[in-house]
């Protein structure tokens, strides 16, 4: 593709005369530009890309899309580099609204020729993308995942750094994805995706919300916030796509009013378009009537718990406005097994039970130990953390919650980063009113308590972590799956 080609989908009020080349690739990277590539200099939060513009020069940039007046420390220098009569500097009014431009341009706007399908929410959007894959598969799709746990396609499989990619690897994806002939891609939306305009450019054939409890107010601030963010998603929808919306949440009945797409909704509290009752939990399955215009039938599903529950009522609200039958739907749904890392039982060979979750949420945390006190009338021992340089606020509530579900807590180190896991574990405490607890500082350690602890009957729930085999340190990343440490601190023991 020609340079005036693709930056004329930007529309810049000012840029230079521009000779005509041959684009080669973008990049917000400059370490990653090559040789007639365009560079898009991006503030970021830890780095900013007006610092690098130098190097992207050196490296083969032929453009450079910047946003701030260029300050003469931003500026290329030196004879070793090109000046901006050479290589052209082009001011739009915002970098990351240019960057998902620029990337839907350049791949030739594959959403428009695949079905993409946005989740959003605090909860259940892995568990979710799960389900509507198997339903896929189940009905003779072909599909494509990008989520928190990995980016999958075609036996493909690629390790996600972030829930949602930028803009540039996310269009990458659909293209690749609309040339080997994918039907579905489905889509986890991120609330920082949705800040930060990685997703804009993508038209959504349909999005799900699922849920807005406390998170990421590190980043977002207030809940106010958070919610204008996610609903942006519905809002942006074409009037010719849906939405499937979560109607017991209060956030997600906001949302009705603000989409301009078709509507289908699902619950159990309130009225809704597919619905549950006469549900029964046990500890290896659930039993529910699923309710909806398309019929009403007896579901059974390994997946356990009333918030998976909702999951499986967001996914079948979907799959009947998409015109799926509510059979196939069963048939996806009954022979489904489990989500890596979400309530995720890990076989003993013991008389009690353990469980390994994602929960890092106080909501998530106690929706989980809801479930298992339904499950057991013996005793729950949680072992949970907070991560570092995230929401601070909520580790006291987290730690409120934890001691007062469970009969024992055990309070150990999650991904501290930078911080002191002393001063994280400080901050969960302040929230506590109970004596039922210790801190274990290290997780292998806490964990291995936990299962000295147990007793017939009892339930273990190793929670934070769940799909993830890494910790994130002060200085380095270190391989850590809870899975495979519970097994090994099985085998030690003598189990």
């Amino acid at each position: 593709m020609k340079i005036k080609q693709l930056i004329n989908i930007l529309n810049p009020g000012h840029y230079p005369r521009l000779r005509d080349f041959e684009v080669r690739g973008i990049s917000c990277d400059s370490r990653t530009v090559k040789d007639n590539f365009v560079f898009v200099a991006i503030k970021g939060i830890r780095q900013d890309g007006n610092k690098f513009i130098e190097e992207a020069i050196q490296n083969g940039a032929r453009a450079v899309i910047i946003q701030s007046p260029r300050h003469r420390a931003c500026l290329p220098s030196g004879k070793a580099t090109a000046s901006p009569g050479k290589v052209p500097f082009i001011r739009v009014k915002d970098t990351r609204k240019a960057l998902a431009k620029l990337a839907t341009e350049f791949y030739g706007d594959p959403s428009s020729k695949i079905k993409v399908i946005g989740i959003t929410g605090t909860n259940g959007k892995t568990t979710i993308t799960y389900l509507l894959e198997a339903l896929l598969k189940k009905a003779g799709f072909s599909t494509a995942v990008i989520g928190t746990i990995n980016y999958r396609f075609k036996n493909k499989i690629i390790t996600s750094k972030n829930t949602t990619p930028g803009p540039l690897e996310l269009q990458s994806m659909l293209a690749e994805a609309r040339d080997s002939s994918i039907d579905y891609m489905i889509v986890e939306v991120s609330s920082h995706a949705l800040h930060q305009n990685r997703t804009d450019g993508i038209t959504f054939h349909s999005a799900i919300f699922t849920n807005l409890t406390q998170d990421h107010l590190d980043y977002h601030r207030t809940m106010e916030n958070y919610f204008r963010i996610k609903s942006g998603l519905f809002r942006s929808l074409d009037p010719g796509a849906f939405a499937v919306i979560n109607n017991d949440d209060r956030y997600g009945r906001r949302i009705k009013k603000l989409t301009r797409s078709g509507v289908i909704t699902y619950g159990i509290e309130n009225k809704a378009d597919v619905t549950a009752s006469d549900i029964k939990y046990d500890i290896s399955h659930t039993e529910f009537n699923l309710l909806s215009p398309g019929g009403e039938t007896r579901f059974i599903s390994r997946l356990i718990g009333m918030h998976n529950i909702y999951n499986i009522l967001a996914t079948a609200a979907w799959a009947l406005k998409e015109g799926i039958t509510l059979s196939a739907v069963k048939s996806a749904i009954e022979n489904f097994s489990l989500v890596p890392g979400r309530l995720q039982r890990i076989d003993s060979g013991r008389d009690f039970s353990i469980f390994v979750d994602y929960a890092h949420t106080e909501d998530a945390l106690r929706n989980i130990l809801k479930t298992l006190r339904q499950l057991s009338a013996k005793r729950i021992i949680v072992v949970f953390g907070c991560g570092g340089e995230r929401d601070k606020t909520k580790r006291p509530k987290m730690g409120y919650t934890a001691t007062e579900l469970s009969d024992y807590a055990i309070i150990t180190s999650d991904n501290p980063r930078s911080e002191d896991p002393l001063e994280i574990i400080a901050d969960i405490k302040r929230g506590i009113k109970k004596n039922n607890y210790c801190v274990i500082p290290q997780r292998i350690a806490a964990i291995k308590k936990s299962l000295s602890l147990a007793g017939r009957g009892d339930i273990i729930l190793v929670a934070g972590k769940g799909h993830e085999n890494y910790q994130i340190l002060k200085n380095k990343t270190i391989h850590f799956d809870d899975r495979e440490v519970i097994r090994e601190c099985l085998q030690s023991m003598n189990y």
